[in-house]
């Protein structure tokens, strides 16, 4: 059962450059939907193709990686889904910040995360991405 401070705990490694704990909590055959027409858009069925065609792609292109700092989080403990507003705390390489806001909803199996739709900003991901790799 998912509880607002297990949640906040978790998302925290995002935020402290940890993402590696974070992904230890996320199933391997995980469903990652990726809303919007961009590059990183689509559907991702396993942790391993989320993480190469999305973090591991951005981690290239941002100074410090991928840093995600929350804002809000939702529970719905019956359910066990949290729903996370978080921001982009990360420079491009081209020294330009990446203010882009993230919602994902996140669905758990105990506390492991099984399924996630992660909304985002598209058109700032396209233009980090052409002006970056």
């Amino acid at each position: 059962m998912i509880n607002y401070q297990n949640i906040k705990d978790l998302f925290s490694n995002l935020e402290n450059n940890n993402s590696a704990e974070f992904f230890k909590n996320v199933a391997d055959n995980v469903e990652w939907k990726v809303m919007g027409q961009h590059p990183l858009g689509g559907l991702y069925n396993s942790k391993e193709s989320f993480l190469e065609s999305t973090f591991h792609r951005l981690n290239k292109i941002l100074k410090d990686g991928v840093i995600l700092k929350v804002n809000d989080i939702f529970i719905d403990e019956r359910k066990n889904v949290a729903i996370v507003e978080m921001d982009s705390i990360s420079i491009a390489k081209d020294g330009k910040p990446f203010d882009n806001i993230y919602c994902w909803i996140v669905h758990f199996n105990d506390q492991v995360i099984t399924k996630v739709h992660a909304y985002v900003d598209s058109a700032l991901v396209k233009q980090l991405i052409e002006e970056n790799e």
